[in-house]
């Protein structure tokens, strides 16, 4: 016989502690003593709460768990990035990867498994779409990665799309910055998207952390044919609406570009982007493509009317085209950097996260 499922504390905000504490029978500050074992103290039962009283601790438990849950598997990098595989509460797994860099440690946080965005060069978007995550699968990939101690960012740049998981993304950031939580800085979360019309200015208008806008293409037509997200809404009317957002204060706008060798790295490109983004205060950051495993992109590639897809459609780019590319925007003004490629040999790097066969 199947046990019920107990209900995890870890992603309750203070005032659903007070309820909890309430429904058992514990005194009102009961409810900070629980946010502090759970977001500052990070046991991993609720045995573990010793200021708690054993009857209360034995009451709590019946309903109750703390919810985190290790990672069932881990993979190290020759450069030092490590990616675990971590459960669900559906029982589902999604991949999770830290990125350490002298004194700087990264985490990159999935908040889907899967993906509905469908972009073309993309592993996770090729799985598809096959669950949201909550707030406690967002969580616990912070809260039991066993280099939590080492983090500086988190980025949410895992699978999945989190404009559209929106709301467990905004409840996940909230208890990161809450004082009762891990009173994190929103300058130290950056958030992640294709853009989508449905979440973007309720993100902007609620939430003060970073924003990464997926971009990979300056022209419209090229966009949609490798990421369809741009025909539901197209980068101009995205543009639009971030100009009407401060930019030069804390919170930071960036766009990310993919360069994919003989497709995107032009000047052509280049010249378009700086046109595109001309007068908003951004960055522009470089990321260099990996082949994905036995990947059919070269076969799969045109279809009727898509032009920038002639075949082969990818490549790996070139180390010097994209240095050119970096140096030409910056010379017109707009902040450009070539990010650093980690975790490729264990499959970690920006675009090869899958869990459709684990």
């Amino acid at each position: 016989m199947e046990l019920p499922t107990k209900t995890p504390l870890l992603g309750k905000t203070l005032e659903e502690l007070r309820i909890v504490a309430a429904k058992e029978g514990m005194p009102a500050f009961a409810a900070k003593q629980l946010a502090a074992w759970i977001y500052q103290k990070g046991v991993g039962s609720i045995d573990e709460m010793t200021n708690l009283s054993l009857s209360a601790r034995l009451h709590l438990s019946e309903d109750y768990e703390v919810g985190s849950k290790p990672p069932v598997t881990r993979q190290e990098s020759k450069d030092g990035t490590v990616k675990y595989l971590f459960p669900t509460e559906s029982g589902q797994h999604v991949e999770t990867v830290f990125i350490p860099d002298d004194d700087r440690g990264t985490v990159c946080v999935s908040c889907q498994v899967g993906c509905k965005m469908a972009c073309r060069f993309c592993m996770t978007g090729r799985q598809g779409f096959q669950g949201q995550l909550t707030t406690t699968d967002i969580l616990n990939q912070i809260y039991s990665l066993p280099e939590r101690h080492r983090l500086t960012n988190i980025v949410f740049m895992g699978q999945g799309e989190p404009l559209d998981n929106l709301d467990a993304i905004l409840r996940a950031t909230q208890l990161l910055m809450a004082d009762y939580g891990w009173a994190w800085s929103p300058k130290r979360m950056t958030v992640s998207t294709v853009g989508l019309r449905k979440g973007l200015k309720r993100f902007l208008d609620e939430s003060p952390c970073h924003l990464a806008i997926s971009l990979h293409n300056p022209f419209a037509e090229e966009r949609a044919a490798i990421m369809p997200a741009e025909r539901s809404y197209p980068i101009h009317e995205m543009l639009e609406l971030l100009r009407q957002y401060d930019w030069t204060g804390q919170r930071r706008l960036s766009f990310e570009y993919i360069i994919f060798g003989g497709l995107n790295d032009s000047n052509r490109y280049a010249r378009e982007l700086v046109r595109l983004l001309s007068g908003l205060e951004c960055r522009v950051n470089l990321i260099r493509w990996h082949s994905i495993p036995q990947d059919d992109s070269h076969q799969a590639g045109s279809t009727s009317g898509d032009s920038a897809l002639s075949q082969p459609l990818f490549h790996e780019a070139d180390l010097s085209r994209m240095a050119a590319f970096r140096d030409y925007l910056s010379h017109h003004d707009v902040r450009c950097t070539i990010r650093a490629s980690r975790g490729q040999d264990i499959d970690a790097a920006c675009g090869l996260l899958n869990t459709k066969y684990k």
